[in-house]
């Protein structure tokens, strides 16, 4: 698929891991949307050293992309060439506890703080387990639900750069606002250092649940979605401009705009990454006419079209 683009032989300069690599992986498995074409090669480091080991001795030529919890993001039909990292080993799931602040290692997948919050009477971060996807991911889009954001509990974050270059990075140069930041394109995030503040586990309980309640009454629960497709544009909410521009019923082959919720995007069981994309820019397109408004994608797209 991809002989037009590398020659076969480059997969046999990389350099040898402690990790694992794997060929011609199909991302589909690892997205929420369930869509997407293969990984050329997927790489899954056993720890930092071995991830810094590997960006220090890769051919520069081949293209790097990372997937984390794959709950924000499209990857197109055509799939990923060159080396797509996943941090999912061991090492890279680890929490640790401290006196008024956690650190999450970027595999850490949101949800699973649950227990951990419960366990150690930690609160101020229930809003994070409700989001899916990796601690990872939740810096480059400022994440944030419920009225809090990843910008109101950041203490610090440690990141590791295309050169094997590790280096702590304070909460101001990321430069957060509205699901954006300032992310160099060759950072890779290893850990991040959270606020908490002491609470109960009735108390931490109560709102984790109200959290459910709200996901499972208002937005499309148990299905093939990759959460809000599109930011809201400035004292204005996306699903609005949707429902005021006629596009609350749309659906390109197996995509459709959610029942629940016009600002989420479903695969039926028979999408792929194309219809999801297509009906996508239909929807900015008809907003556009409408309203005058171009909506953001809040997706991350990547990948190449089959």
């Amino acid at each position: 698929m991809f002989d037009n683009l590398f020659k076969k032989s480059w997969t046999n300069m990389l350099p040898e891991v402690r990790g694992k690599y794997l060929k011609n992986v199909p991302l589909s498995k690892y997205t929420w949307f369930g869509v997407g074409g293969p990984a050329e090669v997927m790489f899954f480091p056993e720890d930092l050293e071995d991830l810094r080991h590997f960006l220090m001795r890769r051919p520069y030529n081949i293209p790097l992309s990372l997937i984390g919890g794959g709950s924000n993001l499209l990857v197109r039909d055509g799939g990923i060439p060159g080396v797509v990292i996943k941090l999912d080993a061991p090492w890279f799931r680890r929490i640790n506890i401290n006196n008024d602040s956690i650190t999450c290692f970027a595999g850490v997948k949101n949800i699973d703080l649950k227990k951990v919050l419960l366990t150690n009477k930690l609160g101020g971060l229930e809003f994070l387990c409700s989001i899916p996807g990796c601690i990872g991911g939740s810096i480059k889009t400022n994440a944030g639900c419920f009225g809090k954001c990843i910008k109101d509990v950041l203490i610090g974050a440690t990141i590791i750069n295309d050169n094997g270059e590790v280096k702590d990075i304070p909460p101001a140069d990321f430069q957060l606002s509205y699901r954006n930041s300032f992310f160099p394109d060759d950072w890779i995030i290893i850990s991040v250092t959270l606020k908490t503040e002491k609470s109960t586990p009735e108390t931490i309980a109560k709102i984790l649940e109200e959290h459910r309640q709200y996901r499972i009454k208002n937005q499309p629960y148990n299905e093939k979605t990759a959460g809000s497709t599109f930011k809201n544009p400035e004292g204005l909410k996306a699903w609005e401009l949707i429902k005021k521009s006629g596009c609350a019923d749309l659906q390109i082959g197996g995509a459709k705009v959610s029942e629940k919720h016009c600002n989420f995007l479903i695969n039926t069981g028979k999408a792929t990454a194309a219809d999801i994309e297509t009906l996508g820019d239909t929807i900015i397109s008809k907003v556009k006419e409408k309203t005058s408004i171009t909506l953001e994608w809040e997706i991350k797209k990547i990948g190449i079209g089959k």
